[in-house]
């Protein structure tokens, strides 16, 4: 996180139950060496007092646009000037209205107008507000004039509500500012990441699958975008939104899944595999079936192994981690796909009612030739992190030249 040492960065912290989260981001931004002023709005102190943020910071927070002592020295061009990076964590619905309209009418809507810094948003809100069109609207303006966008992250928020709109972690945010300064752990990596469940068509109107939501593929694939990697995420079908500056390929079954993966395995300096393919594929009927017999059988064919054809690749092979999805035996489990499909790292978790799939958090058991570790049950945003720092140390120490 050296890249941050020294960086003037102004956080803007709007009104939302997010906003309790901005005091970490301050302890973290300052930890990693960066200089933080903050501005609050209005609504934003109704969550958290300016004097968490003035303590935090080490400097007085900045409230109105006209204040006298401020503006007496115009005070908002004087910060808008000041500042390397502008980080509006939240960001609300609202405060993205504004900036997509080019309001003006309170401090940080002023600043963020004078500025000539890079702008990011780290937006936070319930659910529905994110996914509406209108909000949709502004995000892509804001993206089309260069605004970054940190998120959101998907998950159980504060209104009891599931979806998009869960500030991104701190860690995350302080990720990605420092990638952005070109010193992320995957800066200039390649890397390949495939997501979700695949679905096995029986005949044309009804499949196989399995439970996978693709939470943890997708939060990867966000936590390596924010970290300076290039990402393509190959994602089966799922329900979520694909994850801001990630190149996405769909597919259904576990056959194009292994198209998609072998096509583009060989230009990746690194390939995770965490979709839950299917093992086995019914031999597809041409028409509907009739419900005509008491009982059906179905005879099955085993799919193709992605991970293991991609482990065997001889030239450009790319560090290859495996994920494991266990109901016991987790970590014999772990050892053994490791072992026998020669990949660099596996990640395994535990299955079940309420565990591992359709949950926001999970725990891994990570495995490598000549070690291990546990990752505790965290959200599967924060394990993202934790496991991609993991492989990048793993994939850094095999090839210390080409990233020195």
């Amino acid at each position: 996180m050296n890249a941050l040492t020294g960086k003037k960065i102004l956080l803007g912290v709007t009104g939302g139950i997010a906003a309790y989260k901005a005091a970490e981001l301050v302890r973290q931004l300052r930890g990693a060496g960066a200089e933080v002023r903050v501005i609050m709005t209005r609504a934003a102190t109704e969550f958290v007092t300016p004097l968490t943020f003035q303590s935090l910071s080490g400097h007085p927070v900045h409230l109105d646009l006209l204040d006298a002592a401020e503006e007496s020295a115009m005070g908002h061009i004087h910060l808008a000037r000041w500042a390397e990076v502008v980080l509006i964590a939240p960001a609300s619905a609202d405060v993205m209205a504004r900036l997509r309209a080019g309001l003006a009418d309170d401090l940080l809507t002023t600043v963020c107008l004078a500025a000539t810094a890079p702008l990011v948003l780290a937006p936070a809100m319930n659910q529905a507000m994110w996914l509406n069109l209108a909000t949709q609207d502004n995000v892509a303006v804001l993206k089309a004039r260069g605004v970054c966008l940190l998120g959101p992250a998907e998950g159980v928020q504060a209104c009891g509500e599931t979806g998009p709109g869960r500030l991104l972690e701190p860690a995350a945010i302080v990720a990605a500012l420092a990638s952005r300064s070109g010193a992320g752990s995957l800066a200039g990596l390649r890397i390949l990441i495939s997501a979700g469940p695949t679905r096995e068509a029986i005949d044309p109107v009804r499949y196989l699958s399995n439970r996978s939501s693709g939470k943890m593929g997708y939060a990867l694939a966000q936590s390596a975008v924010m970290q300076g990697a290039t990402v393509v995420l190959v994602s089966g079908p799922t329900a979520l939104v694909p994850p801001s500056g990630v190149e996405v390929a769909q597919v259904q079954s576990a056959a194009d899944m292994y198209e998609a993966v072998l096509a583009r395995a060989g230009h990746a300096d690194i390939y995770i595999g965490a979709a839950a393919v299917a093992d086995y594929a019914p031999e597809t009927a041409p028409h509907k079936i009739k419900k005509d017999a008491s009982s059906l059988t179905l005879n099955l064919v085993k799919t193709p192994d992605i991970l293991a054809a991609v482990a065997a690749l001889t030239a450009s092979r790319p560090f290859t981690v495996g994920f494991a999805a266990e109901t016991q035996s987790l970590e014999t489990s772990a050892q053994g796909k490791l072992l026998g499909k020669s990949l660099d790292m596996v990640a395994a978790n535990q299955v079940g009612a309420g565990v591992g799939f359709e949950v926001d958090d999970n725990a891994l058991y990570v495995c490598w030739p000549g070690g291990e570790t546990r990752l505790p049950t965290a959200p599967k945003s924060k394990l993202a992190t934790q496991l991609l720092t993991l492989i990048a140390d793993r994939y850094h120490a095999q090839h210390p030249v080409k990233n020195s």
